[in-house]
């Protein structure tokens, strides 16, 4: 039998059981933290109520989550203009992973309670994620395996950079 590490998983399991542990929530942790780390915490946008995050452990390279900065566990539970700026956030999203990354496609969602596949149930958040065709391979098939080929510090540079350029062309329009 051949072996693959992928040592990374082992990250991601044992952030599962720290946040299940002491209740902390990475989101609300990259929400507070000082805009000085948001390159640590992976952060590539703050807006004014709500922010967008790379996913730590993502599905493909450019996966995004946009997150409200108000703690709560469901769509239900946001103000109409929470909700409004959560939307704009992913739209800002797409207009930037069109620029940077060129997909075919999008999946966008959220997975609203543990039972859908809600790793942080307590935070609602939008998963953004770009697709391409062909990009699904016998690797996650057969070995269980997502190769991902940039590494996250890179990605966040890019994706950074590209959020403040949109911006600025937003605001000059």
């Amino acid at each position: 039998m051949n072996q693959l590490w992928s040592p990374w998983r082992s990250q991601y399991i044992q952030s599962l059981s720290q946040e299940k542990a002491d209740g902390s929530c990475f989101l609300c942790a990259a929400a507070q933290a000082p805009p000085e780390c948001d390159s640590e915490n992976l952060v590539v946008y703050r807006g004014e109520l709500g922010f967008v995050i790379m996913n730590r452990f993502p599905y493909n390279s450019g996966h995004l989550l946009i997150a409200p900065y108000r703690h709560v566990g469901d769509l239900v539970e946001l103000a109409d203009y929470e909700a409004h700026a959560l939307i704009e956030l992913v739209q800002l999203s797409l207009r930037v992973l069109r620029t940077t990354h060129a997909p075919h496609g999008f999946n966008v969602g959220t997975n609203l309670g543990r039972t859908a596949g809600a790793g942080l149930p307590d935070h609602v958040h939008v998963h953004v994620v770009p697709r391409w065709n062909g990009d699904t391979n016998f690797m996650p098939v057969l070995a269980e395996v997502k190769v991902i080929s940039e590494f996250l510090s890179n990605e966040q540079r890019k994706l950074s950079r590209a959020f403040a350029d949109a911006t600025a062309r937003s605001r000059d329009d």
